[in-house]
């Protein structure tokens, strides 16, 4: 099954604090069950004069911009430059780069954002890696738990991979696009520089390089 390895959606694990998560595993949605433990032990060993601590397993970058009205619950890692605007919800469990955007009143849970990934307005991500500069129009989410609550298969034709998880959202390679009120369906997997049309309803995997439409046209880019 092609397009959903991590050597395949990141081209460069150095874009996010989790490298060696990525170098360890095959799969991405293999280390959804690690992020939060391995915030835990990057946190305290973040240089003190890049950092500071905010609270119960919290770090910021001090060039980070953060919105008072900004919720950020730990365990959780702000990058470099990166913006939290008002009303954010960042539950726990959320590594996010350097020079991200996340926006108002958008929720993150148990995920990992590379460096430049934008969530910038009302977005939902949960349980989910988006990937290097990895964008998310206005309105659009990731859905995370099936409605009978069963293990999560990833799947593309007839391929199936087995997770073993209960929750996943999405997995966004490099430099995709997500377009404005689009929901993605658990397990959903996107290949990298990839335009997804605004409004769509995405499930299993979509290959990268390419413009999904909908589910019965998605054409290569030229």
């Amino acid at each position: 099954m092609k397009f959903v390895t991590n050597k395949e959606l990141f081209a460069d694990y150095s874009r996010t604090a989790a490298k060696e998560l990525f170098e360890k595993t095959t799969y991405p949605w293999e280390i959804l069950p690690m992020i939060s433990g391995f915030i835990m032990k990057l946190g305290p060993s973040l240089p003190e004069d890049e950092y500071e601590k905010r609270g119960d397993n919290v770090w910021v970058a001090k060039d980070a911009v953060i919105f008072d009205s900004a919720y950020i619950g730990g365990p959780c890692i702000i990058g470099h430059k990166t913006e939290v605007r008002q009303c954010a919800f960042i539950r726990g469990s959320a590594l996010v780069g350097n020079g991200c955007v996340v926006g108002n009143s958008t929720e993150l849970k148990n995920v990992i954002l590379f460096d430049g990934v934008q969530v910038p307005h009302y977005n939902y991500v949960g349980d989910s890696i988006l990937g290097y500069k990895a964008h998310m129009g206005a309105g659009s989410i990731t859905s995370n738990i099936k409605a009978d609550k069963k293990n999560i298969l990833i799947k593309s034709g007839d391929e199936k991979i087995e997770t073993g998880l209960r929750k996943i959202g999405a997995i966004l390679g490099d430099l995709t696009d997500i377009g404005c009120n689009s929901v993605l369906n658990p397990g959903s997997v996107i290949g990298p520089d990839t335009n997804v049309y605004p409004v769509s309803c995405v499930r299993g995997v979509v290959p990268g390089g390419s413009i999904y439409k909908d589910a019965e046209h998605i054409v290569q880019r030229q």
